[in-house]
């Protein structure tokens, strides 16, 4: 399989269970209503961990344009990549949020305009303090990808890792997680926020364009620092 296939097919596969998620806990008349924050970071490191096993053995699965770039500032990836790769994870995010717009139809069309159904999709402060705000998704990205990189030091047996890569983001969410939604991703938060607003959601919620640049450089600047330090260090 091409690599970008593979980024294209594993970015969607983590939104399409990620927002499938989201959907079953926040709109009106499904089984699983209710929000929980318990669900919401366990399913969302679950939704990463099939993600990269569906993705891994093809193109390492980045499945993040922040980890794309910060690695191939480190010189481990090679520049001609980046751009294909963004690319395809941003489709790819695009494409699962577009599928779980089409499953959960319905249940848009009975979950009055007042409940701001963007959240499925994208993210956004529990406290709008933009500064903050920016700074939380880079502590959150570099928490992550620093973490990832240790745990590189570490030899599992084989076919463990998206195990653990998975219950690190729950443990990002947990920790990290309830001030911004922990993007910690810029694909995972630009492509289904324009799905959101492409698509015909019913009841649809304002876009928020005005805060999507925050889980876009946030994170970018959160997986630099972390591989710029990791460098230092090892």
């Amino acid at each position: 399989m091409s690599p970008y296939v593979a980024e294209f097919i594993g970015t969607m596969i983590l939104i399409l269970f990620g927002t499938g998620l989201m959907a079953g806990l926040s709109l009106n008349k499904t089984y699983s209503g209710g929000f929980n924050w318990v669900a919401v970071t366990f399913g969302w490191g679950f939704a990463v961990m099939i993600a990269v096993y569906a993705a891994g053995p093809f193109s390492g699965a980045h499945l993040n344009p922040a980890i794309t770039l910060a690695f191939a500032m480190e010189g481990s990836f090679p520049w001609v990549d980046v751009f294909p790769y963004i690319v395809s994870q941003i489709i790819g995010a695009f494409v699962g949020a577009s599928i779980v717009i089409l499953y959960y139809y319905t249940h848009f069309k009975s979950t009055p305009k007042e409940i701001n159904t963007k959240g499925i999709f994208s993210t956004g402060p529990a406290i709008r303090n933009t500064p903050f705000n920016l700074i939380n998704e880079v502590i959150a990205t570099f928490a992550f990808v620093f973490c990832l990189l240790l745990i590189g030091f570490n030899h599992f047996t084989e076919g463990l890792n998206p195990l653990i890569v998975g219950f690190l983001i729950t443990a990002i969410g947990m920790s990290f997680g309830s001030t911004t939604g922990y993007a910690i991703n810029p694909a995972r938060d630009f492509g289904p926020r324009l799905a959101y607003f492409l698509l015909p959601v019913p009841n649809k919620s304002n876009s928020d364009w005005t805060y999507a640049w925050v889980p876009i450089i946030g994170p970018i600047l959160g997986a630099l620092l972390a591989v710029g330090i990791y460098n230092y260090i090892s």
